[in-house]
């Protein structure tokens, strides 16, 4: 059954492993999660996921190859013989539980008469002294008054068992569904990088133990800077025309940036570089900021995330007078090289659907000239081109 699960998990992109496998097995054989579907579903997902974005796809493996579980009664019967575990049940009766149970005609009796009314009854019932159901005197149901008899169900209390995998809780972290500001901060944050500086005015504790264990216990106390993110972010978003539909989505990895990157500079341009940017939309025309000013001024580990369409006239990319709001002497190729020799780590997030690139002759362009570091609007999209800038 679990080699049969795991097969399921890995056709549908889980990279779930053999040695994670053998710990599920581990975990069960020691009764981590024993007796529960629900205890099984957490426990199997702790030890086959290893990224939050793989959740929604575990749920919909779960349910659909664990369609019928409501407990692991068929993982149990499947470990353990059937014997076995009616001695086991004996084991934990009273003498008093015991007699109660003869009365009826002993265990098997007990068994059998449940079987034999499970199959005449065709519907659910509930109160009553003879059919399977709740609330009832029947000695078989749940949440009944029978002194003597086999509870079918939860324990009491009208519980009810939860499919917590078909509520699929974290479908929002797939990433192939839509981005959230949630989803793009997980994505972003494999950017992100620490390092210490400034006055030591934070406890190290792994030092401090260290450092009094080797005075023979004299307390040495450690201190060191605080932990800042080291990680520094130039921004440059195209606005207007064929980059309005995708406004929302912007609007969202702009409000995710700001939040995981302390250190971080944001620019807007329209459909391609030239020799100036703006940071306030309303006053584009007054308030400018000439290229070669953020290249002199902005250090060389910098990195550079451009979000932008790349959709345009191909002459916009190659030509000089190419803009289409004024008059560049240089073209947007040449001002796009000049940044990338400037700064090493950079990326262009396109939010095109990736399959619709070659449809576009001047992403096609825009992809050559960044050298394939071009990545999709999407989850995988980000954390591809995140993983490439913390290289």
């Amino acid at each position: 059954m679990l080699l049969n699960f795991f097969s399921a998990l890995r056709d549908v992109g889980i990279p779930v492993t053999t040695r994670e496998l053998l710990d599920l097995y581990e975990g069960l054989s020691k009764h981590v999660a024993f007796g529960s579907a629900d205890e099984f579903y957490f426990f199997s997902r702790t030890c086959l996921v290893k990224d939050e974005k793989y959740f929604d796809r575990f749920d919909k493996a779960f349910g659909a190859h664990f369609e019928e579980l409501q407990d692991l009664d068929d993982v149990i019967e499947a470990m353990i013989p059937d014997d076995w575990l009616r001695s086991e049940f004996v084991k934990q009766l009273s003498e008093e539980e015991k007699e109660k149970i003869e009365s009826l005609g002993g265990l098997e009796k007990l068994i059998e008469e449940f079987k034999k009314r499970l199959e005449e009854q065709k519907k659910r019932h509930e109160g009553g002294n003879k059919w399977v159901g709740t609330g009832g005197t029947s000695p078989f149901g749940q949440e009944g008054y029978h002194p003597e008899g086999i509870r079918v169900g939860p324990n009491g209390g009208n519980g009810k068992a939860v499919k917590v995998w078909d509520r699929r809780d974290f479908k929002n972290l797939d990433d192939s569904v839509e981005l959230g500001t949630r989803n793009i901060k997980m994505a972003l944050r494999r950017l992100r990088k620490f390092a210490r500086n400034g006055a030591a005015d934070e406890l190290d504790l792994d030092d401090t133990i260290r450092s009094t264990a080797r005075n023979a216990g004299l307390l040495d106390i450690r201190m060191v800077p605080e932990r800042h993110n080291a990680v520094k972010v130039l921004l440059f978003f195209d606005v207007g025309g064929s980059m309005d539909p995708h406004v929302r989505v912007c609007e969202e990895l702009f409000s995710a940036t700001r939040t995981e990157f302390k250190h971080m500079e944001s620019f807007y341009f329209h459909n391609f570089f030239y020799e100036s940017v703006w940071k306030n939309n309303v006053r584009r025309h007054a308030e400018r900021t000439n290229m070669l000013d953020i290249l002199h001024k902005y250090a060389h580990d910098y990195k550079v995330i451009i979000i932008g369409d790349a959709s345009m006239s191909p002459y916009e990319i190659m030509q000089p007078g190419g803009s289409v709001e004024h008059w560049n002497e240089e073209s947007g190729e040449v001002w796009l090289r000049r940044m990338l020799e400037t700064y090493d780590k950079a990326v262009w997030i396109n939010p095109v659907p990736q399959e619709e690139w070659e449809f576009t002759q001047s992403i096609s362009i825009t992809h050559q000239l960044m050298e394939g570091r071009m990545h999709p609007l999407t989850l995988k999209g980000l954390e591809d081109a995140m993983s490439y800038l913390s290289r």
